[in-house]
């Protein structure tokens, strides 16, 4: 026997004897003093998990492996017996050295003149495995003593699932859950006969044994495995001979949660591989470099279902790993419904009321339709659902830019605008940024209560509503009628029930279709993450068929519509209401009372909105009159610096209104965005 063998053969018998000659008291003392280190043993890759529990994604550890935790409750029995039998019989008896196998070993090893059997309990090996030691006399005896320290922390299924989580099994796999998907694609808990002999030998050489390697060694090994337990080695399956890819489903969502342990999301894992080939699918029949972001979203519970950031991750022409969910673009003309449902709240306008679609000018600002015709007098309902943009601007105009954005701004949504610029009506175009994310939140509130919740991706999340809707259930309701009479592209006929809208941006950069039914709520964006235009892309197009496509993924929920109120006579264009006693008396509108104004982001000149009251209007901040618009419908102030500042408007019947507000310091960004939307 050399010289090596021998040590490592008295190295097990000295620690054995250690632990049977040092006194109690003196061991009790040195497992107080120096614990073993159980930092590997915690140090797991992180792990993000659909609703039902299966990988979406894992992650390497710091360390560079693929370390997952091992239950015992949770593995197939048959290979927990294979493993105890090959590596360590008296397992579930000894204190974590065994002194029959030490003595087994060293009256072997003397009869043959060399090593034929070890004595390293599993145990020890746990211990090995959490502080990796050269193999000598004083590490054998380390050992020993840290398995007896474990025992006294940990029961067997403890300490076996220590060794389960940080055993190799070749390359940078460790435990065996890692193991069993890397080699067989499947759990431990479905392991047959012939895999679990093969992860149960794999350990004792993991390079020398790999199955990707050395099949022929690999198989030899299994076999002997399954010999010594009395089990039949006639007909066995091939080894293994590649390891199989690391799920990537969901990869964007995944990578942004990035979990320090283990992420479980809302995803349902089946409905993700389906969109995400929907996806690849509607990007490549666009251009060769396009790509396509849709999310699924429970709408009761806004809870995301499926979350596809690119169509393809890793092709690097479609700039695949830029999460075009969480982006911000031109949102094209899939603002109008909210600008529409504003006005109805107002009671501005109606779904019936007429509106002359024609050239009209807004200072310097003269918007077009997307065909570049106009269409004379339409309802509002048909001007919606042909997306037309002069009717839109001017709805937006009776609103207020400056009121729509705050009220998304009061409900979470962050509408950017180019260079920090104040809101104007290209808005109701697509003139500012805004996220899929945030679309999709806006919809969803739409076809629920109308409280634009936070979309919510971790199974623990629930959503947190708004105090108060964006608008009312009538005004709700009038939408989401005018949008399930919506054209739909002609792969979408037959396809009643849903509500949606679509939107291109300035220059056919960004393809939109958002909708919902009575359970979920889609949004779909399409184009090119660098913001290459794509002149035959349109939300019309290109985005709708897609979201149509993912619809019919989904259980059937027609939206049931809501019979709308009694529409009030038509009117021949949208004008100035006329007052009467009836009036309502005045509100502001903007800002919205205790609100905080970023002094960065202001105009030099703040219009003030309200709403109701008999024209003309008095304004006055802080105890002073301000200037008003041409019309006396709204205030003109200048701030001056940052503070509290209390806001009135008087009516011409002497009724008033107050809010009280602060100005603060605040800097804001730039956002490259179209000039308008297109459609």
């Amino acid at each position: 026997m050399n010289p090596t063998g021998w040590s490592r053969l008295y190295a097990a018998a000295f620690g054995a004897l250690l632990l049977a000659a040092g006194g109690k008291a003196s061991l009790v003392a040195l497992d107080a003093a120096y614990p073993p280190d159980l930092a590997k043993a915690h140090d797991l890759s992180p792990v993000v998990r659909a609703q039902d529990g299966e990988i979406l994604r894992v992650f390497p550890t710091a360390d560079g492996k693929i370390r997952l935790p091992a239950e015992v409750a949770a593995i197939d029995p048959g290979f927990l017996a294979l493993l105890v039998r090959t590596e360590d019989k008296r397992f579930w008896r000894h204190g974590g050295v065994d002194p029959l196998a030490v003595a087994r070993a060293v009256g072997q090893a003397v009869a043959a003149g060399r090593i034929v059997s070890g004595a390293s309990t599993l145990t020890m090996q746990v211990a090995r495995l959490l502080e990796p030691r050269p193999r000598t006399l004083r590490a054998k005896a380390v050992e020993a003593f840290r398995a007896w320290q474990l025992e006294r922390r940990f029961d067997k299924r403890e300490i076996l699932a220590l060794y389960l989580t940080l055993a190799p099994y070749g390359g940078r796999i460790e435990g065996v859950h890692a193991a069993s998907l890397a080699w067989f694609g499947k759990p431990p808990a479905r392991l047959s006969t012939a895999e679990a002999a093969l992860l149960a030998t794999l350990p004792q050489a993991p390079e020398r044994l790999r199955p990707d390697r050395h099949p022929e060694a690999a198989a030899a090994a299994r076999d002997r495995v399954l010999a010594r337990a009395g089990l039949p080695t006639l007909v066995l399956p091939p080894v293994p001979t590649r390891l199989r890819a690391w799920p990537m489903t969901a990869p964007h969502l995944a990578r942004r949660l990035a979990p320090a342990g283990e992420a479980v999301t809302t995803l349902n894992a089946e409905l993700q591989r389906r969109v995400q080939d929907l996806a690849r699918q509607g990007a490549a029949t666009t251009h060769p470099k396009a790509s396509a972001a849709v999310l699924v979203v429970e709408t009761a519970t806004r809870a995301v279902r499926a979350y596809v950031g690119g169509a393809d991750f890793f092709a690097a022409a479609r700039n695949g790993q830029v999460d075009m969910a969480a982006a911000a673009r031109s949102p094209g003309s899939t603002l109008k419904p909210l600008v529409y449902g504003l006005a109805f709240e107002f009671g501005l306008a109606h779904p019936e009321t007429l509106v002359l679609d024609a050239p009209v000018r807004f200072g310097g600002y003269r918007p077009r339709n997307f065909d570049g015709r106009f269409h004379g007098e339409v309802t509002l309902r048909r001007a919606l659902q042909l997306s037309l943009n002069v009717p839109a601007v001017k709805l937006l105009h009776r609103v207020g830019p400056a009121v729509f954005v705050e009220r998304l701004a009061r409900h979470g949504v962050d509408v950017q605008f180019p260079g920090g610029d104040w809101p104007g009506l290209a808005i109701a175009l697509g003139g500012a940024g805004l996220t899929l994310e945030d679309l999709v939140r806006l919809y969803a509130a739409l076809g629920d209560d109308g409280r634009a919740a936070p979309l919510a991706y971790l199974a623990e999340e629930r959503a947190l509503r708004a105090s108060e809707p964006l608008f009312g259930a009538a005004a709700r309701a009038q939408v989401a009628d005018v949008l399930l009479g919506a054209p739909r592209p002609p792969s979408a006929l037959g396809t009643d029930g849903i509500a949606f809208k679509t939107g291109t941006s300035y220059g056919y950069r960004d393809a939109w279709a958002v909708g919902f039914d009575g359970r979920h709520t889609v949004g779909v964006w399409v184009g090119r993450p660098d913001g290459t235009p794509l002149p035959d892309a349109s939300g019309f197009r290109t985005a709708a068929p897609l979201l149509f496509r993912v619809f019919a993924r989904l259980p059937a929920a027609p939206l049931t519509p809501r019979a709308p109120e009694a529409a009030p006579p038509a009117l021949a264009q949208l004008a100035p209401r006329a007052a009467g006693p009836a009036e309502a008396e005045p509100e502001v509108a903007f800002p919205q009372d205790g609100a905080e104004l970023r002094l960065a982001d202001l105009p030099p000149v703040l219009p003030l909105e309200a709403s109701g009251g008999r024209r003309p209007l008095t304004w006055l901040v802080d105890g002073r009159p301000v200037a008003t618009d041409s019309l006396g419908r709204r205030g003109l102030w200048r701030p001056s610096g940052a503070g509290f500042a209390e806001i009135v408007v008087v009516d011409a019947a002497g009724r008033r209104d107050a809010v009280r507000v602060r100005l603060g310091e605040r800097l804001s960004g730039d956002l490259p965005v179209g000039r308008l939307g297109a459609e």
